[in-house]
């Protein structure tokens, strides 16, 4: 019965991580194999799937590597941004309306519990870091949604965080 429970638990996460699977590949994985040249499109699906807080995806790794493409790189950054405030937004509003006990079965207690404390502790400025460096910045914003922070105030600090991180992954590599 005890195995049977952790297998009912863990549907959800194989589910998630299956999606994520399917996006990639369906996104860079087809635009390598294919050797087809990489598109603004499929570089805003993997971006804005990669913050949601349900899929975990290296979107850091997918901005290096469509920085070596031909696209636009002032284009790439828009993008990349945008994708990332809207994906943060839908995290905030199921933070705010969805049960906590939901949330906790699809991300983990712990894991909730460690970014409500970092919110709690340093309120905006959390937010920022965690959006500056490679952290798990959606829930981060997931936390903020449960924990009822200002909307404006938990964007305004994103987008300043993304935009540090993308200008200096830009001039980096």
């Amino acid at each position: 019965m005890h195995r049977r429970i952790k297998f009912k638990q863990a549907i959800p996460l194989i589910i998630l991580f299956i999606l994520a699977i399917v996006i990639a590949s369906m996104t860079i994985g087809k635009d390598i194999y294919y050797g087809t040249a990489e598109s603004i499109s499929s570089f805003a699906i993997v971006n804005f799937s990669g913050y949601l807080f349900f899929l975990v995806m290296p979107v850091e790794l997918a901005f290096v590597y469509y920085l070596h493409t031909n696209l636009n790189i002032y284009l790439l950054n828009i993008v990349a941004i945008g994708t990332a405030i809207g994906a943060q937004m839908i995290d905030y509003l199921i933070g705010r309306f969805f049960s906590k006990r939901i949330i906790n079965r699809l991300i983990g207690r712990r894991r909730y519990n460690k970014a409500e404390a970092e919110i709690r502790k340093y309120g905006n400025i959390a937010i920022f870091v965690f959006n500056l460096l490679p952290l798990s910045s959606p829930v981060i914003l997931l936390a903020a949604g449960m924990l009822k922070h200002r909307l404006n105030e938990a964007l305004l600090y994103s987008l300043l965080g993304l935009f540090l991180k993308y200008a200096f992954m830009s001039l980096i590599f």
